[in-house]
């Protein structure tokens, strides 16, 4: 059945890329190819984002009156509804720490020098996205915490210089966060999003499928593994333990409802964003009142802007790394960074 079945789809399409894909491509080994698993590792927790994302979608209802109590229904009344949106939550978590892995792997394994330049770019374009994911959905419980952390990156986002107030009018609908916030941040996140994020992740893969995974700088390769079957199964073991895992997450620590808002009442104490937007926060946090005369909170919006500016052109930025030589003072860069960034997330979440 299954020789009909391909034979019959020979006669109408032509599958020699598919088989070229599947039977001739390869993959470079040596001892850091495991790190090239969390690629295909993000995109399994994205396709789960998709799945569940969807089966809540039926029964959620976008508007201030509703959306607690279409959450409510759906953990308390719907059969394996709580489990599924703790799948949700969770994945959406997952997804952002694995992308964030998976980026600085390939930036110490220099994957991002000549001639994958536009594949690093697109992986960085990625990222923000699955963050703007995380920022858009997490308003849409209409719950105490949601609300009040949105009225905070929202007004984060207003700071903006020249275009602030109108990027702040843009995402709220109006001066504050109202049932118009909540209608754009569900259409932004189940449309527009979605739509741009699978015309950036159809790049990323195509240039990964025709530029090919990449060699680290002074790594001898120990042969070529066949992408089919060999790597693949590789794959799907990581996907069936980031399921096993995943499941088990939502099961024992089940995403918490939280308490309806009252958009009357204050902002409650120590209210904190997302791990993921944690060294933003703290940042901010950190910056004085004025600085030479220049907003804190402004200079403090610059330097972030500013570090994501370089992450993004490191590509073209460091040159001995496209002439395959060593470059010492980016890899330096690169700690610092890792290791800044999950000490201030530490800090801010313990105080």
């Amino acid at each position: 059945m299954l020789k009909k079945i391909t034979t019959w789809l020979e006669e109408r399409l032509d599958l020699s890329a598919v088989r070229h894909l599947t039977l001739e491509k390869t993959v470079p080994k040596h001892r850091y190819t495991p790190f090239h698993l969390f690629g295909g590792l993000a995109l399994f927790f994205f396709m789960v984002q998709v799945i569940t994302g969807i089966l809540l979608l039926m029964y959620y209802k976008p508007t201030t009156g509703n959306a607690y109590e279409s959450v409510k229904f759906i953990v308390t009344r719907i059969r394996f509804g709580w489990l599924i949106r703790s799948i949700h939550s969770w994945s959406a978590n997952l997804m952002i720490l694995t992308i964030f892995i998976h980026m600085f792997a390939k930036y110490f394994l220099k994957a991002y020098r000549k001639p994958r330049e536009l594949t690093w770019v697109s992986g960085f374009i990625l990222l923000t996205l699955a963050m703007a994911f995380g920022f858009t959905g997490y308003l849409l419980p209409w719950n105490e915490l949601a609300y009040f952390a949105t009225r905070v990156g929202t007004e984060s986002v207003g700071a903006t210089p020249l275009i602030g107030h109108w990027l702040l009018e843009l995402l709220r609908g109006g001066t504050d966060v109202t049932g118009i916030t909540l209608s754009r941040f569900f259409a932004i996140h189940v449309t527009v999003l979605p739509l741009i994020i699978i015309a950036f992740l159809s790049i990323h893969l195509i240039l990964v499928q025709v530029q090919g995974m990449s060699r680290p700088i002074e790594v001898k390769e120990n042969g070529k593994i066949p992408f089919f079957p060999d790597f693949m199964l590789r794959d799907l073991m990581m996907w069936l333990g980031a399921l096993v895992i995943l499941v088990g997450l939502a099961t024992f620590f089940p995403w918490e409802l939280g308490h309806p808002v009252d958009t009357f009442a204050s902002a409650p104490a120590g209210i904190k964003p997302e791990w993921y937007f944690l060294p933003m926060y703290q940042i901010l946090k950190w910056m004085p009142s004025s600085i030479v005369g220049i907003s804190g909170e402004l200079a403090g919006i610059a330097l972030i802007n500013i570090g994501g500016i370089i992450i993004l052109l490191v590509p073209f930025l460091d040159r001995k790394a496209s002439r395959d030589k060593k470059s010492t003072w980016f890899t330096i860069f690169g700690i610092l960074a890792l290791v800044f960034l999950v000490a201030i997330t530490v800090y801010a979440r313990l105080y």
